[in-house]
This record gives C-alpha cells, sequence and structure tokens, in this order.
C-alpha cells in the first residue's frame, strides 16, 4: 500500500488514468455463473496486463457488480508482477467499503461524492482519497477536509470551461477527470489545456468490442499513442 503522499504524486505524474470494473470484463454471452465468474477474473488480470504494457502505472478499479471485491483482490494478489504499478478503487460510497478495500491493500480510493465519514477513514489509515464533486461548493467542502486532490464527474456534463473558470478559486486543487472522456488526443487535451491535472478513461477505452472479440492489445497500443502526445509530461 502507497503513502498518501506517494500516491498523490503518482496519480499527479501519471495524467492518465485507465478505469473498469468487473461488468466491463463480461463476455456479454449467456454463461453459466461459475464458469463466468472465473472467466471475469482472468479477463481482469488479462486487462491489468494489457494496460501495464501500454505504459500505465496507476488503475482504478470499481467497485461495481457481485463479484467487485473477490476480483479486486485477484489483482492485489498480480502486483507482484507489476512493482511500480499504484492500484487504486473507484465508486467507494460507504466508509465499510473504504475499509473494506484499504484493508486488502487498495493503493488510493476514489468516490463519486464527498462523504465526511470516508475523509475519516482514509485518514485514519493514512490512504489518499479523492472525492468526486460537481460544485464549487463540493470543492470548497472537500478543501476543507484536507483533500488536495479532486475527482470533477461527470466531466461530459460540466464540460472544460467549468475547470477554467474554478480554478482560480481553487488554486491549490488537483483536478482530475472522468466521465465522457475520449481516448483521443483532442479529448484529452481540451481538459489538460483547462487546468485538469488527469483524466479517467474507462468505457471509452475499455470498449465492450474490444472485450467481445479479445483484442485486448489494441488497448496497449492505444495507451502508447495517448502517452506520446506533447503536453501531457
Amino acid at each position: 500500500m502507497q503513502t498518501m503522499e506517494k500516491a498523490t504524486q503518482h496519480i499527479l505524474q501519471e495524467k492518465l488514468i485507465p478505469l473498469f470494473y468487473e461488468e466491463d470484463a463480461q463476455l456479454c454471452k449467456s454463461l453459466v455463473a461459475h464458469l463466468f465468474y472465473e472467466e471475469d477474473a482472468q479477463l481482469c488480470k488479462s486487462l491489468v496486463a494489457a494496460l501495464y504494457a501500454g505504459g500505465v502505472r496507476t488503475i482504478e478499479f470499481t467497485h461495481r457488480g457481485s463479484k467487485a471485491f473477490d476480483n479486486f483482490k485477484v489483482l492485489v494478489g498480480e502486483k507482484s508482477k507489476y512493482p511500480d504499478l499504484l492500484l487504486g478503487i473507484g465508486t467507494i460510497k460507504t466508509p465499510q467499503d473504504a475499509k473494506a478495500y484499504i484493508e486488502v491493500g487498495a493503493d488510493f480510493l476514489i468516490s463519486p461524492v464527498f462523504d465526511s465519514s470516508i475523509a475519516d477513514i482514509a485518514y485514519l489509515h493514512k490512504v489518499l482519497w479523492i472525492p468526486g464533486c460537481m460544485t464549487p461548493t463540493e470543492i470548497h467542502r472537500a478543501q476543507t477536509a484536507g483533500c488536495s486532490v479532486v475527482k470533477l464527474f461527470p466531466g461530459n456534463v460540466l464540460g472544460p470551461g467549468f475547470i477554467e473558470a474554478i480554478r482560480p478559486l481553487f488554486r491549490d486543487i488537483h483536478f482530475l477527470v472522468t466521465g465522457g472522456v475520449d481516448a483521443t488526443e483532442q479529448s484529452i487535451m481540451s481538459w489538460i489545456k483547462a487546468g485538469a491535472a488527469g483524466v479517467g478513461l474507462g468505457s471509452k477505452l475499455i470498449t465492450k468490442e474490444i472485450v467481445q472479440k479479445q483484442q485486448l492489445e489494441t488497448i496497449t497500443k492505444t495507451m502508447i499513442q495517448l502517452h506520446s502526445i506533447n503536453g501531457l509530461k
């Protein structure tokens, strides 16, 4: 598990943070339950391998689906293969979930909301927590609680102009954007130029078609291309 300071530095340097969840790894077929779960866990591991091969060193695995917790533990068990990988958990909405994932090795926590009880758990365990905010009031609450990194969500609703407008008010806050960010230079740089510290890439990177056709090398190639964008480093 990474310290709060090291995790913060790592994420801000990375800028591109792929995220996926248990259902992203479904084969979209009518599988027998136990076969689905076995293949699902294996596919999760394959996705991490494909992302890592593309230069990714920070991944958010989101807490969605009945097998999310079990699959996350599987991925934590794989981390010895990727010594410089930061593996965090997203969609954390309760302190109970926060504590459970911290105990199995989450390097950082990300939420779609601000919740002071989650902030308390993260602080107690000295784990980086990134709350989700959508208004200046929510950002102010997060900053008051000691958060230096805030997730703006949903990005496709807020737009890059939102960051440009609030940056002068919150100069000490680093903003990550998720929701509707395309895996293209134009989309990513529109956020970076507006003042975002980084973006989260989800279903626009790990598409259902790629997963269905098992074309995970496409993810690797895409990430290599995105990491070469001028202005990201």
